[in-house]
């Protein structure tokens, strides 16, 4: 199940969205005194990334972490954990206590995916408020349509919360927050740009269609997605 929302020009959904965001977490402060907010990488999400981090909230009682990330050392230019501290994690989001998936100061070659996922598990936390984004060839967070562990990404019965990912198409190993993690988050926002990403959005919402991850996730019981669209 989705809900849609439609803007004019990025600039306008990446504001929206970071209102969405904001309301979410307020939520969830009010209800349980804290909130977790899980947010994904690239570049598409640094204005919204900005306009949240300015946003007034109690900061000091929200967690940030990540739908997925690369296994890559944290200084590394594809790092996801840089990218938020560099655009989410500042102003008055700065506040915010950070809930890593990779630990700092390890090299290329210390970073086993196994030992990674080990550690984000010990600091996992479930998020009250999800930020997905989407590719062209329909994946979301690191789950791939080619990727050797894609079955146990998507099975929404395994009771997995983090699983390591091969992608086929994409440089990098990654730790991937599976289909059952996100099922059990109470607000989940797909953001996307562009004609191309949705002509694929629209085929993989038809139903499940091992194509497109995104639609393990649009079909899963329980998730009710807001997807903010840009042209």
């Amino acid at each position: 199940m989705f809900v849609w929302h439609e803007y004019e020009n990025a600039a306008e959904a990446a504001q929206s969205l970071a209102d969405a965001v904001a309301d979410a977490l307020q939520g969830a402060l009010d209800e349980k005194g804290g909130a977790v907010l899980a947010v994904s990488g690239g570049r598409s999400p640094i204005a919204f990334f900005n306009a949240l981090s300015q946003k007034d909230l109690d900061w000091k009682n929200v967690g940030i972490t990540l739908a997925d990330e690369r296994i890559v050392p944290t200084v590394h230019a594809d790092s996801n954990t840089g990218l938020v501290r560099e655009y989410l994690l500042k102003n008055k989001a700065e506040a915010a206590m950070w809930i890593p998936m990779v630990e700092d100061g390890k090299t290329e070659t210390e970073l086993h995916p196994d030992a990674v996922v080990d550690y984000a598990l010990k600091h996992y936390k479930q998020p009250d408020v999800l930020i997905l984004g989407m590719g062209n060839d329909g994946h979301t967070a690191s789950i791939f349509p080619k990727a050797p562990q894609f079955q146990t990404a998507i099975d929404g019965s395994a009771g997995v919360a983090l699983v390591h990912t091969t992608p086929v198409t994409a440089p990098h190993e990654r730790i991937s927050m599976t289909v059952d993690a996100i099922a059990h988050t109470g607000h989940v926002f797909l953001a996307i740009q562009g004609e191309e990403k949705k002509a694929v959005f629209d085929q993989a919402a038809q139903g499940e269609n091992r194509e497109y991850p995104i639609s393990f996730v649009l079909s899963c019981q329980g998730v009710n997605c807001h997807v903010f669209y840009a042209e």
